[in-house]
């Protein structure tokens, strides 16, 4: 079997879908594995550890799509499928559609125990809230932690995290770290022990209206309204706050208002890890880092891709871990059982 990584193209895609430790692995599993030149160069992967490691280096994909039988990528999919072979499998983190190809899309794995190991959207989550906090730190003109000094007392910068899924969660563990002070709002009821076990305060709707289940859903206007009343008490006294909120399937909700912008301190930051779904801020522009009145919104179009190194290597664990299940390892061959959970939740087509 011949697997083939691409080099990503996007502008902002800075990861890659193999790393070097891996490729020993796919062997083991009866893979001859290819990476397109200069793949792992923005995820500071060189070409020469890709060859030490036992894969091989292609100049021109063309000269060997023909013969692949496995081609995954992080978010390309520009392949020229008239030269790929009929039966080839296609996975990566978006869903395609291809004639004559089988393609699967990582970010629909189900939360499901077994497919942990696969889950491309909590382990890049966990990064991107991260990376948020840095972004914050670094944009800001205040320092984090409390510091008691013989000029005087510096106070704790002031954290709000909208959303306390994996993001939101890797967030505020990590400005906890840094040493700042840190509330955090979410729909979930589920959300609040989670939250405190971090050592951050957790502010709620009081409402009788409860979301119990593992993902945010859709809320009554009536809850929106008093949501948006909280939100605009709290965000005053904020030095940054983080967005982190997404329903599945559809866009991101607003949660923050032109007029709450206006109400933020100068120097204020928001960081916007909604933005290339819309955007949880009324006024966040994908890909750009833009100030209004002296607040900063931080839109960038893919936070795990600053930390690509790191990205990259859970990124190809998850993949990894894919294709692990795709694989008959006694027959040498590509199996997919259309009966798996997990192949019925990714297969695209």
């Amino acid at each position: 079997m011949k697997l083939l990584a691409l080099k990503e193209t996007h502008p902002a895609e800075s990861r890659v879908a193999l790393t070097p430790e891996l490729v020993l692995k796919y062997q083991n599993f009866g893979f001859e594995v290819f990476i397109e030149e200069k793949a792992g160069v923005k995820s500071s992967i060189s070409d020469a550890e890709f060859v030490k490691a036992g894969a091989q280096i292609i100049p021109d994909i063309s000269t060997i799509l023909a013969e692949v039988d496995v081609i995954i990528s992080v978010q390309r999919t520009d392949v020229d499928f008239a030269k790929t072979k009929a039966d080839l499998v296609f996975i990566t983190k978006e869903k395609f559609v291809q004639k004559n190809v089988s393609t699967f899309a990582l970010d629909l794995i189900p939360r499901i125990t077994r497919a942990q190991g696969m889950d491309v959207l909590s382990s890049q989550s966990n990064l991107a809230g991260y990376r948020a906090v840095i972004d914050a730190a670094y944009e800001m003109p205040k320092i984090l932690p409390m510091m008691m000094t013989a000029a005087g007392t510096i106070s704790a910068a002031k954290f709000m995290i909208l959303g306390a899924g994996v993001a939101g969660l890797q967030a505020v563990a990590t400005a906890k770290r840094l040493g700042a002070v840190v509330c955090v709002f979410d729909v979930r009821a589920a959300a609040k022990e989670q939250v405190q076990s971090l050592g951050a305060k957790f502010i709620e709707v009081k409402s009788d209206e409860k979301n119990d289940g593992v993902y945010a859903k859709e809320t009554s206007e009536e809850y929106k309204k008093l949501q948006e009343e909280l939100l605009k008490e709290a965000i005053k006294n904020q030095d940054v706050v983080i967005t982190t909120a997404l329903i599945p399937g559809k866009k991101a909700p607003i949660l923050i208002s032109e007029e709450m912008v206006k109400s933020m301190k100068p120097g204020s930051i928001i960081v916007d890890l909604a933005a290339v779904n819309g955007g949880n801020c009324a006024l966040t522009q994908v890909g750009k880092i833009v100030e209004i009145g002296g607040i900063k919104i931080i839109g960038h179009e893919n936070f795990p891709s600053r930390v690509a190194f790191d990205a990259s290597k859970v990124f190809a664990k998850n993949i990894f871990n894919f294709v692990d299940l795709l694989t008959d390892k006694e027959k040498k061959i590509i199996s997919i059982n259309r009966e798996d959970e997990i192949i019925k939740s990714t297969l695209s087509c």
